[in-house]
This record gives structure tokens, C-alpha cells and sequence, in this order.
């Protein structure tokens, strides 16, 4: 079963305007929002308020329902069951729930609280922020685990709640905060950008590699905004940003070649290796008849970086031929010094046709026509018929049979 948050709209929070909605392929798949599977999916739907609301303190199950006992957190857990008529109700009881003093039935409510807020999400996001500041360490882990289910759901309504989360000291929430940014990125690429905007200009090196490695899940469909980011974080001090800045300059070569190709440019001379090793991956998936990545790729050819070298003298064949070919890979080789390089270059250089090696040079000549092999027998028989006749055979041969003379 999937269901899709029609009715929620999510806005830019610094302009108010609707961001674009997702489109139907956003589904979700409703099972990954329920709580772990258990005793509370058998409850009869007419019994669920009365034990979530602790008026029954334990509920023995039919044998026809699979039989055993059932409990408060049981029935809280099944809020999300309940008729339509009773959804006011439900959320009345979840709230009370998340405030309660008993820890496992605040964990309770956390659990069904991403599956209810389809339903009414009317103050969860209010109570979601309250317990991931909870007191109990397993109550902030279930919280961490909704919001990362409930902020791709409703980006503008988690937005200030993420972003608190993703500058938390606490190493956990921290990493399960950029979990729920990276869910959120894909489903709302938009929403994706503000965050990571804010991020890559933090002082905090941290917030700006991990804010720079999420770029790769919008980087096909973030848009301007995405391609400024990517451009903005290839510019970072610090390597580890760059590095992953640079990974998302393949999936542009697919989406966006003409961004990909200024951004590659711009990268081209990194001074960090594995920068330059993502850049020259894009760059052998550029178009190579553009004069602008040939002009880049003969730069690339005299560069001090042996890598990067030896990637672009290997697409000379392929952006150029004959005279051009020549000419550039002689000019090349001039000033190569690595010892592979100049035999290719070298190989470039010359017209092997005409300054080629004897087998070489063979290799353009037309094939001879094939003779078909005669033995002896037929070759005596050859000889004997293409022998010129002596004078005593001519005359024999001219001289008239007696019968012809009658």
C-alpha cells in the first residue's frame, strides 16, 4: 500500500513561496513509516482508543486475532488503525502520549508517529523537537528515527528541527540528522539546496564536508541552485569538501554537459589529486567535438600532473586527425619527458604511411591476389600444350587425308 501527503504543502521557509511538488514518483512506501511489526496490528480497531487511553490495562486477544495479550504501548502503537471519525481522538491521545512520563510510552509514540502524521500532523513536529531533547537516551534514538522518516515528508515542517539536529555536538544526532538531510534531498531537491547553502558556509569544517557530501543526491536535479553549490564547494579550502564536489561532476556530464564542462574546466588544476582524478573521469564523458574541450584537453597535455597528462594526450586521436594530430603530439613531444608518453606521442607524430617502418608501410599496400597452386601431372600437360610446333608437325598437320582428296 502507498499513500502520497497530498494534502501537506511545503514552502521555502526564508521566502514562503510552495516549493515544487514532488512528483508520483515520490511515493512512499507506506510499511517503512509503521512501527516494527507486532501484537498491536491484531487488536480489534473498536478496542484501540480505550487501551491506548489506559483504560484497559491489558487486552486478551481471540484466538481468531492469534490469541496472547496486548497492552497500552500495544494500543498506542495502532493509533494510525483507527475508523476516520475516531482520528481527533487518536491524535488527542498520541499527544498526551509523547508527554508522558513513562519512557516507554513516549517510545511508543514516537514509533507510530510517522504513519499518524498522514493522518493529522497538526503539533507532532512541536513534540518531535521536545524529544529529541528527552532526557532518556532511547527515547532521543526512536525521536532521531522519526525525524528521519517525517522530514521527507514534511520538509518545511521539520526545517528548523534539521537544522538544529545537524549542528548538535552529539556525534550520533549529528550523523542521524545528515541521514534525514540526505532522505529529504532526494524526495525535495530544493529543500535540499537550502540546507546545504547554509551548511558549505559554516566555519565548522565538519558541517561543510558533510553538508558537501550530500551534493551528489541533487546534483541531477537541484537545478541552479544545485550547480552553483557544486561550483561553490570545488572552490572550498579544505580537500575533503572539494573531493566531494568534484564526485558529483560525472552524474552533470549526464544531466548538465554545458555546466559539467565549465565546472571541469574550473577544476582541472586542482592541486589535490583525487579532485583531479574525479575531474579527468568527467572529462572523458564530455563532447569531444566541442573545440572548447579540445582547447581544454591540449591544456590538460601540459600539465605537471603525470595523471592528467597522460589522460588527455590519450583523447588527442580522438579529438583530432591527421596534420592537426601530427603537428600537436610533435609540438608535445618536445617537452614530454616521461618515457611512455613520448613513445605514444611519438607514435602520433608521424605519418606512418609514408615515415612508417618497411612492414609498416606494408600494412597500406594492397593485398596480392591469391594463385592457385598447380601440381606437376598438370603442369606437364600445360607445357606439352604450349609447346611451338616444329616444321615436320606443321606439315603433317596441313598435309590432306587421302579420303579428303576424292
Amino acid at each position: 500500500m502507498k499513500y502520497m501527503a497530498d494534502e501537506y504543502v511545503a514552502r521555502d521557509p526564508r521566502t514562503g513561496k510552495i516549493i515544487h511538488q514532488r512528483q508520483k514518483s515520490a511515493e512512499m512506501d507506506i510499511r517503512s513509516l509503521q512501527p516494527t511489526s507486532g501484537a498491536w496490528e491484531r487488536i480489534p480497531i473498536f478496542e484501540i482508543l480505550e487501551l491506548a487511553e489506559g483504560k484497559i490495562e491489558t487486552l486478551e486477544l481471540s484466538l481468531t486475532n492469534g490469541g496472547g495479550f496486548v497492552k497500552r504501548t500495544d494500543g498506542i502503537r495502532a493509533l494510525s488503525r483507527v475508523y476516520e471519525n475516531s482520528i481527533p481522538k487518536a491524535h488527542e491521545l498520541l499527544l498526551e502520549a509523547l508527554d508522558d512520563d513513562e519512557t516507554e510510552i513516549r517510545i511508543a509514540a514516537l514509533e507510530v508517529m510517522p504513519i499518524f502524521s498522514l493522518k493529522l500532523h497538526t503539533d507532532l513536529m512541536i513534540y518531535l523537537s521536545d524529544r529529541l531533547q528527552d532526557k532518556d537516551n532511547n527515547v532521543r534514538k526512536v525521536a532521531m528515527q522519526a525525524l528521519q522518516k517525517m522530514s521527507p515528508i514534511f520538509p518545511s515542517g521539520c526545517e528548523d528541527i534539521l537544522r538544529r539536529e545537524l549542528r548538535n555536538e552529539d556525534k550520533n544526532h549529528r550523523k542521524s540528522a545528515f541521514e534525514a538531510l540526505k532522505l529529504t534531498s532526494i524526495a525535495w531537491p530544493e529543500t535540499g539546496c537550502l540546507h546545504i547553502d547554509e551548511l558549505i558556509r559554516e566555519d565548522d569544517v565538519d558541517l561543510r564536508r558533510r553538508g558537501s557530501k550530500i551534493l551528489k543526491n541533487i546534483a541531477s536535479k537541484g537545478g541552479p541552485s544545485g550547480w552553483d553549490l557544486i561550483g561553490w564547494s570545488l572552490e572550498d579550502e579544505d580537500p575533503q569538501v572539494r573531493r566531494n564536489a568534484a564526485q558529483c561532476l560525472v552524474t552533470l556530464t549526464n544531466s548538465e554537459p554545458r555546466i559539467a564542462l565549465i565546472l571541469v574546466e574550473h577544476a582541472l588544476n586542482d592541486d589535490d589529486t583525487i579532485v583531479r582524478n574525479s575531474v579527468i573521469r568527467a572529462m572523458k564523458k564530455l563532447d569531444m567535438q566541442s573545440p572548447r574541450v579540445t582547447d581544454m584537453i591540449l591544456r590538460g597535455a601540459r600539465s605537471r600532473d603525470l595523471n592528467l597528462r597522460t589522460a588527455c594526450i590519450g583523447q588527442l586521436s580522438i579529438i583530432l586527425t591527421g596534420d592537426k594530430l601530427r603537428e600537436n603530439a610533435a609540438e608535445l613531444l618536445r617537452q614530454e619527458t616521461d618515457p611512455k608518453l613520448r613513445k605514444r606521442l611519438t607514435a602520433l607524430s608521424i605519418d606512418i604511411e609514408l615515415d612508417g617502418t618497411e612492414s609498416e608501410k606494408n600494412k597500406f599496400l594492397a593485398p596480392v591476389e591469391k594463385v592457385n597452386e598447380i601440381n606437376d601431372d598438370e603442369l606437364n600437360i600445360k607445357i606439352k600444350q604450349d609447346e611451338p610446333k616444329g616444321e615436320h608437325d606443321k606439315r603433317k598437320a596441313s598435309r590432306p587425308k587421302p579420303e579428303d582428296l576424292r
